[in-house]
């Protein structure tokens, strides 16, 4: 997303029970679609309603053992307000060298690469 300034920012997610910052994401649940799947984990994460724009190449990782495929787009919010819960406690929008050093995981930093490229 570009802010106001004309600066790139992306939002990141603070959850508290790994002490982590990402990208918010989640699972999809039975039948649902990839982009419905994004709209919806947004929207729970940060309370956000967003648009899709560019789909992003797919990150791939191991957790706990078991490989994971998590499908990524832009996005740009249209309304909505962020409520801390248990999940996710805060949330930055951070222009992007800032969420770079911010990120925990490596495969997260690598999206951050691919959307430093479409800029």
């Amino acid at each position: 997303m570009v802010r106001e300034n004309g600066v790139p920012e992306v939002l990141l997610v603070h959850r508290p029970r790994y002490d982590d910052w990402s990208f918010p994401k989640g699972k999809a649940h039975e039948g649902e679609s990839d982009e419905d799947c994004a709209r919806r984990e947004v929207g729970e994460e940060t309370g956000l309603e967003c648009v899709l724009g560019v789909r992003l190449p797919p990150v791939f990782y191991e957790s706990k053992g078991r490989p994971k495929r998590v499908s990524y787009w832009l996005m740009e919010p249209r309304g909505g307000e962020f409520t801390p819960q248990r999940e996710v406690d805060r949330i930055e929008w951070l222009d992007l060298d800032e969420a770079g050093k911010r990120l925990t995981y490596d495969h997260d930093r690598d999206l951050l690469a691919a959307v430093k490229e479409l800029q």
